[in-house]
């Protein structure tokens, strides 16, 4: 991999660290002006005035990249997306748009259930090939790290063929891949009828679902829709407990459409996230600012169902929480790869400036999936993710809307998106970088 030096930086800005960030601390940035990035070995190895560049770096730079004047962001981790399915929603959306509610689409055979049935009908290759088109997409628009569950299988064969889905195209996909098993994403179809169908399912994820991924070393992260309807909260607990013994880090799905206590169960089982949080109480907003669970919240899926409700970002920031932000990417309820469009929606709908959007997006998504130290900011030591956008300055990001300004997208020190849209990540020639633990 050769050595590169990035000049003619009109701004670098960057949260700072290897923790997450809280409190008034989201909207403190790093920002440097007429600085240079040197790049070695996938790493960031240099960032300061270009006169400062040691003598041995200098000697051994081999490639020049002009920003062009634009400033240098870091990659956006987005930290919460269901990227392996089949299908799509398109009808559902439009019968929304005619005033049908998203629970009485799913009660008449739609939503995740429909997804369910698109997802096992297609094979393990279908599903790489999908997501290595949308993990391209999601790279056009800034992101070099997602998070991706698992959860349109609900059967033991089609969760692990999702996760397998998702291992099998991280080598050649735009964006790094962490994997989440969501298999308490929903009911099967045929489990609805009764509580005691229900409670079988329960028992298949942590009897067999669980203890075939950890075999297989399928996922880092384990994950329960506890919601009305869905999972209790007592079912959440079981399973997120059963997925620690096999070392699966739990996620949770958390007051999306009322307050079931998801956020303090979050906290009490040292959770890495609570994710969705609209209907957070002031309880558990107390509660997760007193810990480390990141709360992840998802404002494109309030604005894709036409909610007014979106998760209280200003009392969890305020309070002093560990605020991330994320796609949702999903055929039902977000159907986005944009990152943009999530930071966007955060300033201007749940009241976050841009400072505390952009930290939410890199550093805070990252330390939520366990990879901060080496993922989520420009730093020297840290890998090289991040984009160009072409832009004066960082403010750019939220105020100049509705279009794409970014104009090179960089993972690993590699270039894997520009404006031409080629994608040289595919073919690479030089070895893979170490992966992330």
């Amino acid at each position: 991999m050769p050595v590169t030096l990035v000049r003619n930086i009109a701004q670098i800005a960057t949260a700072l660290g290897g923790q997450g960030v809280r409190g008034r601390d989201l909207r403190r940035l790093s920002v440097l002006h007429g600085a240079v990035v040197v790049i070695r070995e996938g790493r960031f190895g240099y960032l300061g005035p270009e006169n400062g560049i040691p003598s041995e770096l200098r000697a051994a730079i081999q490639e020049d990249v002009d920003a062009e004047a634009g400033t240098l962001l870091p990659g956006f981790v987005d930290s919460h997306t269901h990227l392996p399915f089949a299908g799509s929603r398109e009808t559902e959306f439009n019968r929304r748009l005619q005033g049908e509610s998203y629970s009485e689409i799913a009660s008449a055979g739609g939503g995740i259930l429909s997804s369910v049935q698109a997802t096992r009908a297609v094979t393990e290759q279908d599903l790489v090939s999908v997501m290595r088109a949308r993990t391209l997409r999601m790279a056009e628009y800034g992101t070099t790290t997602a998070e991706a569950k698992s959860g349109y299988g609900l059967r033991l064969e089609d969760e692990i063929k999702q996760l397998r889905a998702i291992r099998s195209a991280a080598p050649t996909s735009a964006v790094r891949l962490v994997p989440t098993c969501l298999a308490a994403h929903e009911f099967p179809a045929d489990s609805r009828a009764s509580a005691s169908l229900r409670e079988e399912y329960v028992r298949q994820i942590i009897a067999e679902i669980l203890p075939a991924v950890a075999r297989e070393r399928l996922a880092k992260f384990c994950d329960v829709f506890v919601e009305d309807g869905v999972f209790t909260r007592a079912q959440g607990e079981r399973i997120l407990r059963a997925g620690q013994t096999h070392g699966l880090k739990s996620r949770i799905h958390a007051d999306e459409l009322s307050d079931t206590g998801g956020a303090d169960l979050a906290v009490s089982l040292d959770a890495a996230s609570a994710d969705h949080l609209m209907y957070v109480s002031e309880e558990g907003i107390r509660r997760l600012a007193s810990s480390d669970t990141v709360a992840n919240l998802l404002p494109a899926t309030s604005f894709f169902l036409m909610s007014e409700r979106y998760a209280p970002a200003r009392a969890l920031i305020d309070a002093g929480a560990i605020v991330s932000l994320s796609t949702d990417c999903n055929p039902g309820s977000s159907m986005t790869e944009s990152m943009q469009i999530v930071l966007q929606l955060a300033c201007l709908k749940m009241k976050m400036t841009v400072e505390e959007a952009l930290t939410a997006a890199t550093i805070n998504g990252a330390y939520s999936l366990g990879i901060s130290e080496q993922v989520g900011s420009i730093e020297q030591g840290k890998r090289a993710d991040f984009f160009i956008l072409d832009a004066p300055n960082y403010l750019h990001l939220v105020y100049h809307f509705g279009v794409n300004l970014i104009s090179s997208v960089y993972r690993d020190g590699e270039r894997v998106w520009n404006r031409s849209g080629s994608l040289e990540l595919l073919r690479r020639n030089s070895a893979e970088p170490e992966p992330i633990a």
